[in-house]
C-alpha cells in the first residue's frame, strides 16, 4: 500500500530511536495464520500503536534502514499516514504512548513531502559500532558494546580502514545471503577512534550490503589485535569471497546513528 494514497490521511516522516536487544530486527515477520511468534520486530510495535490511531485498521510503514535482530537505532526514520486531525505533537506522544514499554520511541514527528521515501530519498546513512577494549566486564553498556579483553591497536586499524574507503567490490564483507543486486558501493568514509577504553568505528555510505559493517568490524578487530595488516586488508577485499575476510561481529555494538536527506525534513523551519 502507498502510504500517500490514503485519502483523509497525512503521510508523517518520524525519527526513532530504539534498543534493537528485545528485538528481531525492524521489519515485521508475516506469518501463517495459527503459527505461533518467534519475536517482536519493531515495526510490529510501530504499526500496532498507529493501528489505534487510525480506528484499529492496519497502517503500513515504510523505514530507511531494515535492521538486523540486536542492532540499536539512534536515527532510523519512518514514514507511515495517520487521519488529519492529528498534529504532529500528538503523533509523537500518542504512538509513544501505546508503544509503551517497548525500548522503541518517537523523537521527532514532522509532515512528509508528497513521494518522499525514507529510504529511496536518502542520500547517506551513518552507523557506529562500538566495542569495548578492556577486561573488566560491560556492566553500564551491557547490550550495546563489543567487549574485546585483549589490547587494540587503533591507529593501525584506521590504517587499514582507509584501504576501504572509496567504490569497490565489497562481496568480501557481505553477508552470503545478501540479496543485493550488486557488491559494489562505494563507502565514504570508515573512521576507527580511541577515546579512554572504547574504540569507535564509524562507517557513512549511501547504502550498505547486508552486515557489511559487521563483517569490517570483525576484519579491524584483527588488524588492530596484530594478527593481520593493512595488506591482508586490501587482500581481503580484492579477493572478493566472503571467506577471505574476517568474522562478523556481534550486533550490539551496531547503531543506524543518522540518516542523510537533501532537503532534510526534520530540519528546523
Amino acid at each position: 500500500m502507498e502510504v500517500h494514497s490514503l485519502s483523509g490521511h497525512t503521510a508523517w516522516a518520524l525519527l526513532l530511536e530504539y534498543d534493537g536487544g528485545p528485538f528481531i530486527g525492524w521489519q515485521r515477520q508475516d506469518r501463517p495464520p495459527g503459527t505461533p511468534a518467534f519475536g517482536t520486530s519493531v515495526q510490529a510495535v510501530l504499526e500496532a500503536a498507529a493501528a489505534k490511531l487510525n480506528g484499529g485498521a492496519p497502517v503500513p510503514s515504510i523505514a530507511a534502514g531494515r535492521t538486523d535482530a540486536g542492532v540499536h537505532a539512534a536515527g532510523q526514520v519512518a514514514l507511515l499516514a495517520l487521519p488529519d486531525r492529528l498534529r504532529a505533537s500528538q503523533v509523537r506522544d500518542a504512538l509513544n504512548f501505546h508503544m509503551h514499554p517497548h525500548k522503541v520511541a518517537v523523537l521527532r514527528a514532522v509532515p512528509a513531502a508528497a513521494g518522499w521515501n525514507p529510504r529511496f530519498s536518502a542520500i547517506s546513512r551513518r552507523y557506529r559500532y562500538t566495542i569495548l577494549n578492556r577486561a573488566s566486564r560491560a556492566v553500564l553498556q551491557l547490550g550495546h558494546v563489543w567487549q574485546i579483553p585483549r589490547a587494540l591497536d587503533a591507529a593501525a586499524m584506521q590504517a587499514a580502514a582507509g584501504r576501504l574507503v572509496g567504490h569497490h567490490d565489497f562481496t568480501s564483507f557481505r553477508a552470503t545471503a545478501c540479496q543485493a543486486r550488486s557488491p559494489w558501493r562505494t563507502l565514504d568514509r570508515l573512521d576507527v577512534t580511541r577515546l579512554a577504553d572504547t574504540i569507535e568505528i564509524v562507517a557513512e555510505a549511501r547504502s550498505f550490503l547486508h552486515h557489511q559493517i559487521r563483517n569490517l568490524a570483525g576484519t579491524l578487530r584483527l588488524v588492530g589485535e596484530g594478527r593481520w595488516s593493512a595488506d591482508d586488508v586490501s587482500h581481503a577485499l580484492a579477493a572478493r569471497n566472503r571467506a577471505a575476510a574476517g568474522p562478523t561481529a556481534p550486533p550490539d555494538g551496531l547503531c543506524l546513528e543518522h540518516v542523510g536527506y537533501d532537503p532534510d525534513p526534520f530540519a528546523p523551519v
